[in-house]
C-alpha cells in the first residue's frame, strides 16, 4: 500500500508544499516503521520531485514526526511513533493534500 501512496504522490509535492523534514530515531522500536519508509521509498520521492527539499533528520531519542512546510512559512507535524510503514506514507499523503 505504501509503494501506491507513494507513486500517487508521483510529482505532486511541490504543488503544496515548500519542504518536508522527517524526524527519526536510529535505534528506538517507536521509529522502526519511519526508519523502514525512509529505507524503501525515499529514492522514488527524490526521483521524482529532484528538486523538491526532502529532508530526513536522525537524532538518538527523538519522536518519529513528519514536518511540512507550506507557503508563508506555514507548517504542519504529525507523530509517526509506533507507525507501520503504510501509516507512514498516509500521513505523508494527508500532509500532501491538506491547505495550509
Amino acid at each position: 500500500m505504501a509503494a501506491a501512496v507513494v507513486r500517487g504522490l508521483g510529482s505532486a509535492l511541490a504543488k503544496n508544499l515548500r519542504e518536508i523534514r522527517i524526524h527519526v530515531c536510529q535505534t528506538s522500536a517507536a521509529s522502526k516503521g519511519t526508519r523502514d519508509f525512509v529505507e524503501q521509498h525515499y529514492v522514488d520521492l527524490k526521483r521524482a520531485n529532484a528538486d523538491f527539499p526532502i529532508l530526513v533528520r536522525e537524532c538518538s531519542g527523538v519522536e518519529a514526526r513528519l514536518w511540512a512546510r507550506y507557503d508563508l512559512g506555514k507548517e504542519r507535524s504529525v507523530s509517526l511513533d509506533n507507525m507501520s510503514v503504510d501509516q507512514v506514507a498516509q500521513s505523508l499523503h494527508t500532509l500532501v493534500q491538506a491547505k495550509p
